[in-house]
């Protein structure tokens, strides 16, 4: 098979692509495509009437996200969600094709006409479509559209992202790791609509298809993470082989910069309070010079205010705190994209943003919110690029000893070489011819 080039591509492919403002990971999956979206990246519901059915399932997702810490009625009341969004046991093996009741409320969801703004729109232009979130797959899928790329935003999921008759089904699902492939065929599946392309990586923090950007970033970030010498000496031949002896030659005689933590919420605003905790707990370290905070509130103003406020009182001299927040979702993204190269640390609860391990950025991960996130977690401890929070309270003790230990160096290089940070580039070339190269080189995964 000729190898695709993808750069190329990329100038080539179009595509249709539809984003579900249904948390920033669905969105956050379609922003590296851009550039190949036809009239722009596009929102599904723009007609008024759908539109408020899909702003009402928000509302409702975001209030019980936030909500699951009030005592007494906050976890009865996730659970609501939880149940909806509930991903079976794997184990025992077993025949999960039949349709669950999500998948049968999405089915009549659709036919009271959830997507079909969206069916109108691209019959007309019938480019291929792209999406992150179930929903506009299925409706499409229904109405017999012929090419459909789903992008799958967690390590595992749940039956309502697969057809009521998967077997007859046009869907081809873009999967993110191993584990969701192993879902998608429980479910019934056929191999030839899986595509193991990896979670879609943006642009800003990875470069061109040599990942020259991420390469540079990765033996700067292991130099910073290993200020005891611990990792460098098992790793060094090896890192030198990935990355270039060239750049770790440059990344080893640099400057000693401090350690750059980004605490990101998500994006309903949970878990704002271990940012502030984390905060008072750094104090010392951030006034010193030898850490740098990043407090990430995305596009909501009420958790950019909270954060603004606790730098205000807590350190309201120091330049070691910052506070990224945007109010258009793009900006937002690439904001975050360039945040990324920075960061040595990333903390937050395992959301999509578990994939970003595959840029060599070590997890810490706040505790779950969901099914899906449960099971992120597990997959990145599988891996070993993820690590649990500790007492938030004492972040200066635990987290600076995982730093002088090397963990933290060793989390961030498994990450690297473990999880795939290729998803864009093989994304494009799915849907530019069709099919996908396997590679075996761990740069190109």
């Amino acid at each position: 098979m000729r190898k695709t080039n993808v750069a190329e591509a990329e100038q080539r492919a179009e595509a249709w692509v539809f984003s579900v403002d249904m948390g920033l990971g669905h969105q956050r999956a379609v922003y590296p495509f851009r550039s190949i979206a036809h009239d722009g990246i596009q929102p599904v519901g723009a007609d008024p009437q759908e539109a408020k059915l899909w702003r009402n399932l928000r509302r409702g997702y975001e209030f019980l996200s936030r909500i699951r810490n009030v005592p007494l009625v906050g976890k009865p009341l996730f659970g609501v969600l939880d149940t909806f969004q509930n991903i079976p046991p794997f184990y025992p093996f077993r025949n999960m094709a039949n349709p669950s009741p999500q998948v049968k409320l999405i089915d009549r969801l659709i036919d009271r006409g959830m997507g079909a703004g969206m069916i109108e729109a691209i019959r007309a232009e019938p480019f291929p479509l792209l999406t992150s979130y179930p929903v506009p797959a299925l409706a499409a899928d229904k109405a017999g559209y012929p090419r459909i790329y789903c992008i799958v935003c967690d390590a595992e999921i749940s039956r309502a992202w697969v057809a009521v008759e998967p077997r007859k089904s046009r869907i081809n699902y873009l999967a993110p790791c191993g584990r969701a492939v192993m879902r998608l065929r429980s479910y019934g599946v056929p191999d030839d609509r899986i595509y193991l392309t990896g979670f879609p990586m943006p642009g800003e923090a990875t470069g061109g298809p040599d990942l020259d950007v991420l390469k540079h970033d990765m033996a700067h970030r292991l130099n910073r993470l290993d200020p005891e010498n611990r990792f460098w000496p098992l790793h060094e031949r090896n890192v030198q082989h990935f990355l270039g002896a060239r750049v770790c030659r440059a990344a080893r005689s640099a400057p000693s910069d401090p350690v750059a933590i980004t605490f990101a919420v998500g994006g309903a605003g949970a878990q704002k309070e271990i940012g502030r905790t984390v905060l008072e707990s750094l104090r010392s370290l951030i006034a010193d010079g030898s850490v740098t905070l990043n407090l990430v509130a995305g596009v909501r103003p009420e958790v950019r205010d909270y954060f603004e406020e606790a730098r205000k009182e807590i350190l309201p001299n120091a330049d070691g705190v910052s506070v990224l927040f945007r109010e258009e979702k793009s900006e937002y993204f690439h904001a975050f994209a360039e945040l990324l190269r920075a960061t040595d640390v990333l903390w937050t609860k395992p959301s999509e943003l578990s994939f970003m391990s595959g840029l060599g950025i070590p997890i810490i991960m706040a505790p779950t919110i969901g099914s899906q996130e449960e099971y992120n977690r597990r997959w990145l401890l599988e891996i070993q690029a993820g690590i649990p929070q500790e007492d938030p309270r004492f972040t200066h003790q635990w987290l600076m000893d995982l730093r002088n230990e090397g963990r933290l160096a060793e989390a961030a290089w498994d990450g690297f070489l473990k999880a795939r940070k290729y998803g864009t580039f093989k994304t494009i070339e799915v849907i530019e011819t069709g099919t996908m190269r396997r590679e075996t080189d761990p740069l190109r995964r």
